[in-house]
């Protein structure tokens, strides 16, 4: 069974190295300012020419609190009149991406992120989607995969109900913890109550999948109140879970400087919330998809790994890989054929330089044979748990063994140890490491050295 697990304190202990999430190879830590707007017209072009389908994401940045565990790209603001002007410059961004693709290319897949989607009004709901509809082609018979962020404390039955007439059809809910001490020390005060509202909305109004979002790692948590919250939202039953550990790095992201770093729990008691967490998911009936992923036996997910389709891009794991991914929104990053570009992530220069009708793209990267070689090598590592080298040298013209040659002996290291089985036509993740499959990836990146691998988080 693919979501079988074998826990190996010993093996995780070894292996538990900083590293790359690989939501992309290379990765966004590679992106580089020679990318711009003229790499992005040429790619929007070909992709009109190909007549690729289409992901699109929008970033709203927009939070009325802080989160002190937060790393996103997010405006902490109590005025919602700030919204308007960012709204305007993001319709001009839509305007000047779409004119570049054809009109029946259709929108497969679609997510609001943030900051806050939620932050918006109905109002600006409404128009924003509009304009989206206006410029893009997006499906109008509900069989897109159109999600949201929410934040339960920023949204009612009223809210849910709109995003449902909008054409939303999934929600991600963000929870992080139910402890009410866990919850004063990151500054999220949120209940079971006001959580459970939303879910029971989602499932009246006929929303198709609900994701809720946990942390492990957090101030004032322990093996047991985490062992509860996990229990409780195994009984409000969503379809795929996301439990992430918590990355502390206040010298990178300043909220996280107001956590007591006193209060934050050992690795040992890490380990033991992991380990409790999936053994709880496990035995209520969940996968392990991998990174920090769960679903339930027939979400999409779970199928298309099943079936050896399931892909990873900017938006984690994902049924849509064969789309090119449009970033739109300050930050956004857009993955369209061989290109990565990135939008500025500072909110004035992003809304200044769309003032001048200009795309606001920073930065990225367009990747070169090798680096299309590694990323299907990594993505079928990360997603399928298994390499057929046949597959690889069949694509690549390549000979497997010749071309990555000098990392054998790591992989032999590996296979000796337990991760993985090799042999001279496969790798297969072994089910001891599973959980470790970012530590095998890290093996096939030809731009991770130590000195930047403090950029990453830990493996678990």
């Amino acid at each position: 069974m693919l979501d079988a697990i074998r826990w190996d304190t010993d093996l995780i202990r070894r292996y538990d190295l900083a590293g790359p999430r690989y939501t992309s190879y290379p990765t966004a830590v590679q992106f580089n300012s020679q990318v711009g707007t003229f790499d992005l017209f040429h790619a929007l072009r070909d992709s009109r020419k190909a007549q690729r389908p289409l992901s699109l994401y929008v970033h709203v940045p927009f939070c009325a609190n802080i989160c002190y565990y937060c790393a996103c790209n997010k405006v902490i603001t109590k005025d919602r009149g700030r919204a308007q002007p960012y709204l305007q410059r993001l319709e001009q961004e839509i305007q000047l991406i779409a004119c570049h693709l054809d009109p029946t290319q259709k929108v497969e897949q679609l997510h609001f992120g943030g900051g806050t989607p939620t932050f918006l009004s109905h109002d600006e709901l409404r128009q924003l989607m509009a304009h989206l509809r206006k410029c893009f082609n997006l499906l109008d018979d509900d069989s897109g995969d159109y999600s949201i962020e929410i934040d339960p404390r920023e949204a009612d039955w009223s809210t849910m109900g709109l995003l449902r007439e909008l054409g939303f059809n999934r929600v991600s809910i963000g929870l992080q913890d139910l402890d009410p001490a866990v919850q004063r020390a990151v500054n999220r005060l949120q209940s079971l109550e006001e959580t459970r509202a939303v879910i029971d909305a989602a499932r009246t109004l006929q929303f198709r999948s609900i994701n809720i979002d946990l942390i492990y790692g957090l101030p004032r948590q322990t093996p047991e109140n985490f062992a509860r919250t996990v229990e409780e939202v195994i009984n409000l039953q969503p379809d795929r879970l996301s439990v992430f550990n918590y990355a502390h790095l206040p010298e990178r992201f300043m909220p996280q400087r107001r956590i007591n770093s006193n209060e934050l729990p050992t690795p040992a008691q890490k380990l033991e919330m992991l380990q409790r967490t999936i053994e709880q998911l496990m035995s209520a009936g969940y996968r392990y998809i991998g990174m920090d992923h769960f679903a339930l036996p027939d979400d999409e997910l779970a199928i298309a790994q099943e079936e050896s389709t399931l892909q990873r891009n900017f938006q984690g794991y994902t049924t849509h890989g064969h789309c090119d991914l449009i970033g739109l929104g300050v930050s956004a990053i857009s993955q369209i054929g061989d290109l990565y570009c990135q939008n500025s992530s500072d909110l004035t220069e992003y809304q200044n330089v769309l003032a001048t009708s200009q795309l606001a793209t920073s930065r990225g990267l367009l990747c070169n044979a090798d680096d299309r070689l590694r990323r299907a090598v990594i993505q079928q590592l990360i997603c399928s748990f298994s390499l057929e080298f046949s597959d690889i040298e069949q694509a690549f013209n390549i000979d497997f063994q010749g071309y990555f040659g000098d990392l054998w002996p790591q992989l032999q290291d590996m296979a000796k140890d337990g991760l993985i089985e090799l042999d001279r036509d496969r790798i297969t993740i072994l089910p001891a490491g599973r959980l470790l499959v970012r530590s095998v990836c890290m093996v096939f990146d030809a731009y991770l050295e130590q000195h930047n691998r403090q950029r990453f988080s830990r493996v678990i």
